[in-house]
């Protein structure tokens, strides 16, 4: 007797037969999605992040100055780091050109990274690349074609939106004053009040209440057809490449094209839907896979901020770093497992050993900051995040270095060097290395393994 299927499971087979047959129409469709999605992401969230801060920071074309670390309540960005007080500001290029200046500052490194629509480091004024003495920069867009007046250095923007992401070194909650005063020293205007000596002052603001959701959580909730949209206006304003040519034609094929929205039927839309979700799932997946790990720790790619046709890794930094900054003015090694591959957890003690001679090598300064699991910082009753080379530290007899990673205070020898984590929850370690000597670029030093000591 032949089994009687009911009638539901007739209609479920001929129904994931039409999809199979639909993937398969449509396949090339669904790929180019997915790679037109991670090519355009990087434009779609500075934009989104662009609008969201005119909202939570302040108006754009104007610096908005940081005057302190955020605490272990702080939730706006992951990994918040204490070593430095930032100075930012979205600048829209077609009110430009601008002039931004730094004062004379030969007492704290500082780093004024300026990116590009599509998270492209184009200049980075500072201590590395410019020195200590003043600095006065001419900041103008792609079609901007006028004589630089004398004085001014051109920094030629190559889209419309433009971040700047400055950040200056923070000896602590002590040196708040002095660095104020360097962060004053910071100014931007536009190119006819300059040339007139005019400073306008801020406009009123207040932040919007209530706040709008982090960016990330914007583009995720932004519907595929609607990502799309906006990438093809945005294109207009902030040119793709001249290397990105080959890409342009991928997305030409999707019918997308710079100031012209694709006009897609259901299948297609539910082609390159698809292909954004395999794009996420994809990337979601390489994020956590353990890879390029040395003693336990990663370091980010050189490519960090100059990211050339590796869209796929421009989009994950975007999507979980975006405003990293050249490799050249910081680098962030980090981990979240030990010298044997196991989870940092809260429960167990760790020493990080740094032998005689090797310590992170750099010009600047360098710090280790402990994470929850959340990537937020870690409550404690020192008010301690972070440990790096301008805190007094104890070294050893033979000038190595222990700092010890545990929840409850170490003997009183050790106090100085521990870095409090949570009993109970995994955390993480991120280094940062502020103008790293090529070895730390190069791969002749890295960061020591973590040891579990019980």
């Amino acid at each position: 007797m032949k089994p009687r299927w009911p009638a539901w499971a007739g209609a479920g087979l001929v129904a994931v037969t039409l999809v199979a047959l639909l993937l398969y129409a449509k396949a090339e469709q669904v790929m180019l999605g997915a790679e037109a999605y991670l090519y355009g992401y990087p434009l779609v969230i500075m934009d989104i992040t662009r609008a969201s801060a005119a909202l939570t920071q302040g108006p754009e074309n104007a610096l908005h100055r940081v005057r302190r670390f955020p605490d272990a309540d702080f939730k706006d960005v992951v990994r918040p780091n204490v070593d430095t007080l930032y100075t930012s500001a979205f600048i829209d290029m077609a009110q430009g050109p601008w002039v931004f200046e730094m004062a004379a500052n030969a007492q704290r490194y500082a780093l004024m990274p300026l990116m590009d629509g599509w998270t492209n480091v184009f200049a980075a004024p500072g201590t590395r690349s410019t020195g200590t003495a003043a600095g006065r920069f001419l900041l103008a867009g792609p079609a901007w074609q006028e004589a630089v007046p004398e004085g001014l250095t051109l920094l030629r923007a190559p889209t419309r939106i433009v971040w700047l992401i400055g950040r200056t070194q923070t000896n602590g909650v002590a040196d708040y004053p002095l660095v104020h005063r360097l962060q004053d020293g910071l100014t931007l205007s536009s190119l006819a009040d300059w040339q007139a000596g005019m400073t306008r002052p801020p406009a009123p603001w207040q932040a919007a209440s209530p706040r709008p959701e982090p960016p990330v959580r914007q583009m995720q909730a932004l519907a595929t057809v609607d990502f799309f949209r906006r990438l093809a206006l945005l294109m207009v304003d902030n040119p793709p490449a001249a290397a990105d040519a080959p890409m342009l034609r991928k997305l030409a094929r999707l019918g997308l094209r710079p100031g012209a929205p694709p006009e897609w039927g259901l299948l297609d839309r539910w082609a390159v839907g698809l292909g954004r979700w395999l794009a996420d799932w994809t990337v979601a997946r390489e994020l956590n896979k353990p890879r390029d790990r040395v003693k336990g720790w990663s370091t980010p790619p050189a490519m960090l901020g100059d990211y050339g046709t590796q869209y796929s890794i421009r989009a994950v930094v975007a999507m979980v770093g975006l405003g990293a900054n050249l490799p050249a003015d910081a680098t962030y090694p980090n981990t979240r497992v030990d010298g044997q591959g196991r989870a940092l957890d809260g429960s167990r003690r760790y020493r990080l050993h740094f032998d005689a001679g090797a310590l992170p090598p750099v010009r600047a300064f360098w710090s280790v900051t402990a994470y929850g699991a959340d990537d937020f910082l870690i409550a404690n009753p020192l008010g301690r995040h972070a440990l790096g080379d301008r805190d007094p530290l104890v070294f050893n007899p033979d000038g190595s270095l222990d700092l010890w990673l545990q929840a409850d205070p170490p003997e009183a020898a050790r106090l100085a060097n521990w870095l409090p984590v949570r009993s109970g929850q995994p955390f993480l370690l991120n280094a940062r290395l502020y103008w790293p000597l090529p070895a730390a670029l190069n791969g002749e030093w890295g960061m020591p393994a973590v040891e579990r000591l019980d």
